[in-house]
């Protein structure tokens, strides 16, 4: 670096998340710098399939966040136009069996009640939405509210439209404290940065960040697939996922889940996801999670029979025990803000997050009461409530 570098706020972390952080604390005024030890979007982010959803949450928190999360992205999206490949192409939740259906309608019922847009849709209509789909659902709800973006074309967007200083090849060492347990900065293998605020976006690898401060914040990864077409015409319309990929997502199991989630893209290559487990940072290739995707995806669409898979990637969700994000201050290190834990939701969230966190670092008064996303709720003498 040279001299030591200093500003009001460094990021921690340059994936969307942290893109985001780092776009609504210069739009507040402050001076940001965002470092990473690689490249923009080189960890979770580069690895997701851009999902802005609100078909998966139940009322809650992180329903509450999603939909804020939802407007914002609107916002940016209209003033970015393609920029970030933003699609507004609504979710659609299929049920393969009258008690799938029956599940899915009681928790279409709660989200409805919360503020989301979910349509039901019977059998006889399924081929309207998706005329490719198998035959034999019993039914569906439809989410006009979900959406996708093209994460590393976002997460690069609004890093550039903030702004911020980007430091990237920059490997975070320490955060130093003052006296007073004040954190002043960060400490990098290339030298000092001084500032006042903190921002933890380091995703999968933010309970590492939180312990350079001296907290506990238990952030672990949960790795997942995601396989890759060849280019198509737009075959498939919407997100389209099975019901119980919701259980999935919930799920605190460690061992292998799938649940089948067809997408198109812009671009024209179908994404086919979602696998889940836990075995920590082992990037390996896992036959038995691709085959499952891929028998999933049939299931749904079997035209996907015919179609090659050119290539399949991993990433890590970052994942806390109660299935919510860690946002806002850490009373425990004063000038330490975490933004992370998202899970799979990250994409989706991050708007919000970014949103949230500017206000807070600003010290107006949050739009949506942080107290479910403390970063010191979790304790080794008691597990935290699930929500």
């Amino acid at each position: 670096m040279g001299k030591r570098l200093t500003c009001d706020v460094v990021v921690v972390g340059a994936g969307m998340v942290g893109a985001a952080c780092a776009l609504y604390a210069a739009q507040a005024g402050l001076d940001v710098l965002v470092v990473d030890r690689g490249p923009v979007t080189g960890g979770t982010t580069g690895a997701g399939e851009g999902n802005l959803l609100v078909s998966d949450k139940g009322p809650g928190p992180e329903l509450e966040l999603a939909l804020l999360s939802g407007r914002l992205w609107a916002e940016l999206a209209q003033e970015t136009g393609a920029a970030i490949e933003y699609e507004p192409k609504g979710g659609l939740v299929v049920a393969e069996t009258p008690e799938d259906l029956g599940a899915l309608e009681r928790f279409a019922a709660g989200q409805r009640a919360a503020g989301v847009t979910a349509r039901s849709v019977g059998a006889d209509r399924l081929r309207e939405l998706e005329p490719r789909l198998t035959p034999g659902l019993v039914g569906a709800v439809h989410y006009p509210q979900d959406a996708q973006v093209m994460p590393a074309l976002a997460a690069a967007h609004l890093i550039r439209a903030s702004r911020a200083r980007l430091l990237t090849g920059h490997t975070v060492t320490a955060v130093p404290r003052d006296r007073d347990g004040a954190v002043r900065g960060v400490r990098t293998d290339h030298g000092d940065i001084q500032a006042p605020a903190v921002v933890n976006a380091a995703g999968p690898w933010g309970g590492e960040l939180a312990a350079l401060a001296g907290v506990r914040l238990p952030v672990l990864p949960r790795r997942g697939f995601v396989l890759v077409t060849e280019p198509l015409p737009r075959l498939v319309r919407h997100k389209v996922y099975a019901a119980d990929y919701v259980s999935d997502v919930a799920s605190d199991s460690a061992a292998l889940r799938t649940s089948p989630v067809v997408e198109g893209t812009a671009a024209g290559p179908v994404l086919i996801g979602a696998s889940r487990e836990r075995v920590g940072f082992d990037r390996s290739l896992s036959l038995p999670a691709v085959r499952a995707l891929a028998a999933g995806a049939v299931r749904l669409f079997p035209f996907l029979a015919q179609v090659r898979a050119l290539r399949t990637y991993a990433g890590f969700r970052p994942y806390l025990p109660d299935h919510l994000p860690a946002i806002g201050p850490d009373p425990r290190a004063p000038g330490l803000f975490h933004a992370c834990g998202h899970e799979g939701a990250g994409i989706g969230l991050a708007a919000a997050t970014g949103h949230l966190t500017a206000q807070v670092l600003s010290g107006e008064k949050p739009d949506l009461d942080l107290t479910p996303f403390r970063p010191d709720r979790f304790t080794d003498t008691a597990s935290p409530t699930k929500r």
